[in-house]
């Protein structure tokens, strides 16, 4: 009998162990065929790694999970040679998957969006723990609403150093939708001034996104669209009264845009340590789309730390303030204005007092013409703008 539990004993351990040093299995493949059995053959702590190249998109996976710990990473295997996944209505659509990484890919040509990543449809289930980093996605569209990254129903995911580049004119660089504790950081966004709808879009019940240190440049005519307007149907997991709640943007920088900021449809939403130039319409934008009974006014945000520079003979309004809204809510303190053309001119018009705000002071940027936007020195907007979040952090 003592013999016997020793060996059962024994065996645990052993099992134990094995478990313990569980390793990942990598599969290489070079084209399209290859791609699509390792990705339906994929377990937790799989990682498929694609050789440089062009793949033929309109790629469509299900219910593909990882684990803690144990995510399914599809990665290009040469980071200054990405492969390309091209064309189609999607590039790339993943559906009630978990646990899963995208890295080093370019993805373009889509007529649909460059990548979707969804819910399947069963709002009660998100998609979750989704980590994109250092993709490319460009070339999307290029009309109507064609989005670079399409995201519904998304929960705990991130998006890192990625750069979105012309996607659909009535679309989104990023476009969430009902998706929930996210991080957007340091990715760059590229378009115009008066195409591409906006660069980033949290609506239909997005809750608890950050948005920090990314440029947008030219991007979009929003370039941060904080809410926005969406069928009740499409709603995650139901409608809660609001569009969106509880977003961050920080330390980021804006250039051109005809508003870097706009608040539609929020219940709360900070935009703090900022640097914004050269805006071409208006400064900020509070707006209010979605009007079903239920549904509170736009209302509680914030712009704290910033620094606006501004054209007068750009921005003839500073906030935008749409009907149904309740401005009154908004808060502005210690933002550093500056009137590029006439510095006499930096004192915007706002719809609350601000407290403690800084006008018609040189925040001397090293060189903005070539988008250097770092604070010499002497500086007197030290510790503001997107360099300031440092200093605060």
């Amino acid at each position: 009998m003592g013999r016997i539990l020793t060996c059962f004993l024994l065996g645990t351990l052993i099992v134990g162990k094995i478990e313990a040093f569980d390793m990942q299995t990598t599969l290489t493949v070079s084209n399209r065929q290859e791609l699509i059995q390792a990705i339906s053959q994929a377990k937790p702590n799989t990682k498929i790694v694609l050789a440089s190249g062009e793949y033929q998109g309109g790629l469509h996976f299900s219910n593909l999970q990882g684990e803690p710990d144990k995510p399914i990473i599809i990665a290009g295997e040469d980071a200054n040679h990405k492969p390309i996944i091209k064309g189609e209505g999607n590039c790339l659509q993943f559906s009630d998957c978990a646990y899963l990484e995208l890295h080093n890919l370019i993805l373009t040509g889509a007529s649909g969006n460059g990548i979707n990543i969804d819910d399947g449809g069963s709002f009660d289930t998100p998609s979750h723990h989704i980590v994109l980093k250092e993709l490319v996605v460009r070339d999307i569209g290029p009309e109507g609403n064609r989005d670079g990254i399409k995201l519904s129903g998304v929960d705990d995911f991130l998006v890192k150093d990625c750069t979105v580049e012309r996607w659909g004119s009535g679309g989104s660089a990023i476009d969430m939708v009902g998706c929930h504790k996210g991080i957007i950081e340091a990715c760059v966004f590229r378009h115009g001034d008066n195409i591409g709808d906006n660069a980033v879009q949290t609506k239909g019940g997005s809750k608890d996104i950050i948005i920090r240190r990314c440029l947008f440049e030219h991007a979009g005519s929003r370039a941060i669209n904080v809410g926005g307007s969406t069928g009740l149907q499409f709603f995650r997991p139901k409608p809660q009264g609001y569009e969106a709640k509880d977003i961050i943007i920080e330390g980021c920088t804006f250039i051109g845009s005809q508003a870097p900021i706009a608040f539609v449809g929020v219940d709360g939403a900070i935009a703090r340590f900022n640097t914004i130039y050269s805006p071409k319409k208006w400064i900020l934008r509070i707006l209010q789309e979605t009007r079903e009974a239920g549904f509170v006014p736009s209302r509680n945000g914030q712009l704290i730390n910033n620094i606006i520079a501004f054209r007068s003979d750009e921005v003839a309004t500073t906030v935008n303030i749409g009907s149904a809204t309740a401005p009154e809510t908004f808060k502005f303190a210690h933002n550093f204005w500056y009137c590029l053309d006439n510095s006499g001119n930096s004192k915007p018009n706002l719809p609350v007092s601000e407290l403690e705000g800084i006008y018609g002071k040189d925040p001397m940027f090293y060189n903005a013409e070539k988008g250097d936007f770092r604070l010499q020195s002497e500086s007197p907007a030290k510790g503001l703008g997107s360099y300031g979040l440092n200093d605060a952090k």
